[in-house]
C-alpha cells in the first residue's frame, strides 16, 4: 500500500479488497456445475450485501468526491480526464448488478446469460479498483480536504444505513489479524466493542454464502 500525505486510505483499501473478495466468490458460484447458480446466488445474503455496499460506495463517490474534485481541477485537463474515466467505469459496472438480477429471475434464458454478466462484472470491477488505486487515490490525496474526505465517509455510512452492523464484519471477513486490527483501530471504541461482542457473531450466523467451493483457500 502506497503512502499518502494528507488522507488516511485504510478504509478505502479495505473496502476495495472486500469487493474483490466477494466478486471472486460470486464468480465461483456461477461456475458451479453441481447446482443451478441462479438459485444459489439469488438466495444468498452475500449477493444482497455485495450489491448494497458496492452501490453505496460508488454513489458516495459520485455525489461527494468527483464533483468537488472537478471544481478544484477545472483548469487541469489530464486530471479531469481521470475523473471522467472514473465516472465512465462506474457507469459500466453499476448496471451489471441489475442485469444479473434480471438474469437470476429469468427462467428461460437467464442461465445462458448469467456467466457472461458475472464475468463482465468481475473484469470491470477489478480493473476499476486497480485503476482507482493506481491513479485516482493519489489525486484524491492531493485535492481533497479532510472535511471533504469526512463528508464522503459520512455519505457512504448513510447509504449503508441499517446494515452498518453487517458492514464491518463483512469488511473484515477473512482479513488477516494484523490488518483487521489496523482497520479496527480507525473506529471509536463503542463500534469496536459492538463488533467484538455482537456484530461478528451475528454476521457469522448469517452464513452469507453457501457452503462448498465458494469459501475456499483462494479467499485467504
Amino acid at each position: 500500500m502506497r503512502d499518502f500525505k494528507n488522507l488516511d486510505m485504510t478504509m478505502m483499501f479495505a473496502l476495495h479488497d472486500a469487493l474483490r473478495r466477494e466478486v471472486e466468490r460470486i464468480a465461483r458460484i456461477t461456475a458451479r456445475a453441481d447446482e443451478d447458480p441462479r438459485h444459489v446466488l439469488s438466495a444468498a445474503v452475500g449477493w444482497e450485501l455485495f450489491k448494497k455496499f458496492l452501490t453505496a460506495h460508488h454513489t458516495a463517490e459520485d455525489l461527494t468526491l468527483w464533483p468537488v474534485m472537478y471544481a478544484a481541477l477545472a483548469d487541469r485537463g489530464s486530471e479531469t480526464a481521470l475523473l471522467d474515466a472514473m465516472e465512465a467505469e462506474h457507469a459500466l459496472i453499476d448496471p451489471l448488478l441489475t442485469d444479473i438480477d434480471t438474469a437470476l429471475a429469468d427462467r428461460d434464458t437467464g442461465a445462458e446469460r448469467l456467466g457472461g454478466l458475472v464475468d463482465a462484472l468481475r473484469t470491470g470491477l477489478r480493473a476499476h479498483l486497480d485503476h482507482e488505486e493506481r491513479e485516482a487515490l493519489a489525486l484524491m490525496d492531493l485535492t481533497l480536504s479532510q472535511e471533504q474526505w469526512t463528508a464522503f465517509a459520512a455519505e457512504q455510512r448513510n447509504r449503508i444505513g441499517s446494515d452498518a452492523n453487517r458492514y464491518l464484519p463483512w469488511l473484515l471477513d477473512d482479513m488477516d489479524a494484523a490488518r483487521a486490527a489496523s482497520v479496527l483501530a480507525q473506529l471509536p471504541p463503542p463500534l469496536r466493542a459492538a463488533y467484538e461482542t455482537e456484530w461478528r457473531a451475528s454476521y457469522e450466523d448469517l452464513r452469507i454464502w453457501p457452503s462448498g467451493p465458494v469459501r475456499d483457500a483462494a479467499d485467504r
